[in-house]
């Protein structure tokens, strides 16, 4: 991330307002933190190592969105390999069958 990148983040964190002048329908500091935490906990590489080091808000939205993006791509092979075996002759309409009724 470039300086000014950083710099601008921590003014807009800056300009947050405080839990007491929020309104209702905001996320505390420590709400926040606390899913934050949460979904630290999601990441595989997060549990590895799991209260070794607190990473940044920024750092954990970072890995989670690596982390569905290669979701998305394991998703996209297992469904192209499936699409891949059906249209396959050398599976019988039964063996079809059956793999279509485990995605069901």
């Amino acid at each position: 991330m470039s300086s000014s990148r950083r710099s601008r983040s921590r003014r807009a964190g800056s300009s947050v307002p405080s839990s007491s002048s929020s309104s209702r329908s905001s996320i505390s500091e420590d709400q926040i933190a606390e899913l934050l935490s949460k979904l630290q906990a999601l990441l595989p590489e997060s549990q590895a190592r799991n209260g070794a080091h607190r990473g940044s808000a920024a750092r954990v939205l970072q890995e989670t969105c690596s982390y569905i993006r290669s979701l998305h791509q394991e998703v996209d092979n297992l469904s192209e390999t499936l699409a891949q075996l059906l249209a396959s002759p050398d599976v019988t309409s039964d063996q079809a069958a059956v793999i279509r009724s485990l995605l069901m």
